[in-house]
């Protein structure tokens, strides 16, 4: 029986990890891989190095959760957060070049690469960029037809990837505030971080059984979600992570690995 027909609401738990880079450690990837079933890793553009991406392949094969690549902007000074005046060809070429980095080291730890989500500037970026969104969901399909990509659920990326025929897994966040048109609150504004994991945990249960979501003063937004994403770099974040999970298993939402039965 498909989950399309059966009453049983399913979700994943999509985490960004490997965003250490040399010396400088972020994130608490250890403890926070036991809560999801989907690992973003990083590719060396915006964070992450060789061997941060090698020890974060092993960590999640190890935890069982399906492993992803998780392409950004060349920037690691911004953290791959600001926007960069990239051209659709410039973006074809660095997603290829950052999914081919991270699919060779899982495949020498002996896993296989389940999925792509782009990172920070580039994800917002290619959510209302049409001509980027399609250079993203090419590069995807041309390195990997069978690797599912994620994208922000409404958005041109996830629009862009349907027409390209790859499996899309759409994306809300647990800990963001969303605009009216479905954007992401941009994080200077206030209401764009979600602090309280109680809030947040009833957020992500309304998305998964109601598919909506509060944007204030009493409106709703229509949301799609397939996968969740949990933020693994706050200094809550674990606590969030367990508090979100508790809440899916107390209304029987089967917390797994999207497209995997």
């Amino acid at each position: 029986m498909s989950d399309h027909h059966s009453s049983q609401a399913y979700i994943d738990l999509n985490c960004d990890l490997g965003e250490s880079f040399g010396a400088y450690s972020i994130g608490q990837d250890a403890k926070i891989l036991p809560y999801v079933t989907s690992a973003n890793i990083a590719c060396g553009f915006h964070a992450g190095d060789p061997s941060v991406m090698r020890k974060t392949v092993q960590s999640a094969l190890q935890a069982g959760a399906a492993i992803g690549a998780h392409p950004g902007l060349p920037d690691l000074v911004g953290f791959g957060r600001r926007n960069m005046a990239v051209s659709a060809e410039e973006v074809y070429a660095m997603t290829v070049y950052q999914i081919g980095a991270l699919e060779a080291l899982v495949r020498a730890e002996g896993g296989v690469l389940r999925h792509v989500k782009p990172h920070g500037a580039l994800y917002n970026m290619a959510a209302k960029q049409t001509d980027l969104a399609e250079a993203i969901a090419e590069a995807v399909y041309r390195t990997n037809p069978a690797l599912i990509l994620f994208g922000l659920a409404n958005s041109e990326l996830t629009r862009a990837a349907e027409r390209s025929g790859l499996v899309v897994a759409h994306e809300a966040f647990a800990d963001r505030g969303y605009q009216a048109d479905g954007s992401l609150m941009p994080r200077h504004l206030p209401g764009a971080l979600i602090e309280d994991m109680d809030i947040a945990a009833k957020r992500v249960v309304q998305m998964v059984m109601e598919r909506k979501i509060s944007i204030g003063s009493g409106q709703h937004l229509q949301i799609h979600a397939d996968t969740i994403c949990l933020h693994g770099d706050g200094a809550k974040a674990l606590a969030f992570a367990q508090r979100i999970v508790e809440a899916c298993e107390q209304e029987g939402v089967v917390i797994r690995a999207f497209g995997q039965n």
